[in-house]
């Protein structure tokens, strides 16, 4: 894990993919939580996922806009929370600092000279909050359940973790493990938008205590399609 005794730099991990570590400024980080917390107070909890053939995620969630399920998205009358525009705009702010999309770098697919703003016309309608509490961690697998080939948007809180990116053909090797700590924004898309990827390990108690958070929180934002 990195002591902090040299600054973490942006990279590009994979073509696509865009790690920008803290992204976030630790009083927004703080905000995050806190609306975090909001959001499980109802009408929707944080819980675990029961996916097809019983197994059962070791992460708790819960879906703002358009809620997701092993492995779909129901129709706008079955969500439960609304995704709040100030998320939306959040979103589109990481993804046109990740690509670069006000130089001309690239847009909401990973190509370039997408119109729609520094955005590229990114139109997230739906956000994932997982919590890792000791010990959770998350299975190889792919977002493919959208129609919207645009990238998916990543925003980390609390505990660093291990995120491994994967290739797109399975879930073994290659794969490049990346360490996402509180205030990180990891984009990926183009190439990689149907990369496998998971969170093998989690360090518990790597957070700020002023954070004032116990786990890992992660928010990530998407476009369905649909």
């Amino acid at each position: 894990m990195a002591d902090g005794l040299f600054p973490r730099e942006r990279s590009e991990p994979a073509p696509g993919a865009v790690h920008v570590p803290g992204w976030l400024p630790f009083e927004r980080q703080r905000e995050l939580v806190a609306a975090c917390r909001e959001f499980g107070r109802g009408p929707a909890a944080y819980e675990h996922t029961v996916l097809p053939g019983g197994r059962v995620m070791s992460v708790r969630s819960l879906c703002l806009g358009r809620r997701w399920v092993p492995y779909r998205y129901l129709g706008p009358e079955e969500n439960l929370l609304e995704l709040p525009d100030w998320l939306v705009e959040l979103g589109r702010a990481a993804l046109a600092d990740a690509y670069g999309t006000h130089d001309g770098a690239a847009g909401a697919d990973g190509a370039a000279g997408t119109d729609g703003g520094p955005h590229g016309g990114f139109a997230p309608d739906t956000a994932l909050v997982n919590f890792y509490a000791d010990g959770a961690k998350m299975g190889m697998h792919q977002d493919r359940e959208e129609r919207s080939p645009a990238p998916v948007v990543s925003l980390s809180l609390g505990d660093t973790c291990v995120f491994r990116l994967g290739n797109t053909e399975d879930r073994g090797r290659p794969w490049t493990d990346l360490e996402l700590a509180s205030g990180d924004l990891l984009v990926f898309g183009g190439p990689s938008r149907l990369a496998y990827h998971g969170v093998p390990k989690v360090y518990a108690g790597s957070a700020e205590p002023a954070l004032g958070l116990a786990g890992r929180l992660n928010i990530t934002l998407r476009e369905t399609g649909l």
